[in-house]
């Protein structure tokens, strides 16, 4: 079993690496074109996202969540993010955290954003000791956040109106974040 789980990690994490290497030729496919004129749909679009990875003493975090928002005008935009994300402490756990989200922005003044994201997680956790039970579920956390914009880049905080300290993958409800558009 553990066999197929290691296989199934790999593959998961091939298709991640191609993921990522097709948007970076499709970025550098965009470039070679910026001389032709976009389509009005495509330049109300902005894409962006973020990046984990974390090592310690024996613990791992490898996380990759990229989004894309269109702009309707100054004042509102609305968008949809994947997310994957690895964490391992070892000789105790590994979980492989993935799903998707929508979200909407709100620009009432030039420095200031906020937002309502809706967030949809597959967690499987294994524990390697027997006594800890494994478990597999879904996570739901719906986001009202606010933050400093600056150009492209907002830097704020979060609080998941769905958390419960008893079950879920986030130890607090209020988490800091940074968005960053291209």
């Amino acid at each position: 079993m553990k066999r197929n789980s290691k296989n199934l990690m790999i593959k998961k994490m091939f298709f991640l690496l191609i993921l990522l290497f097709s948007i970076s030729i499709y970025s550098q496919e965009s470039q070679a074109k910026k001389d032709e004129p976009k389509s009005e749909f495509w330049s109300n679009v902005q894409f962006g996202g973020g990046f984990a990875l974390g090592f310690g003493n024996g613990f791992t975090n490898i996380g990759v969540s990229p989004t894309a928002i269109y702009n309707f005008n100054q004042h509102f935009a609305i968008g949809t993010g994947l997310q994957y994300s690895f964490l391992k402490e070892k000789g105790f756990y590994s979980s492989n955290m993935y799903g998707g989200s929508i979200v909407g922005l709100i620009n009432p003044l030039q420095e200031v954003q906020l937002s309502v994201e809706l967030e949809q997680l597959r967690v499987n956790l294994n524990f390697v000791d027997p006594a800890y039970k494994s478990n597999d579920f879904w996570n739901t956390g719906l986001f009202l956040g606010a933050g400093y914009r600056m150009e492209n880049i907002t830097a704020g905080i979060r609080y998941n109106m769905l958390f419960d300290k008893d079950k879920g993958v986030y130890g607090d409800a209020l988490m800091p974040f940074v968005r960053i558009f291209f």
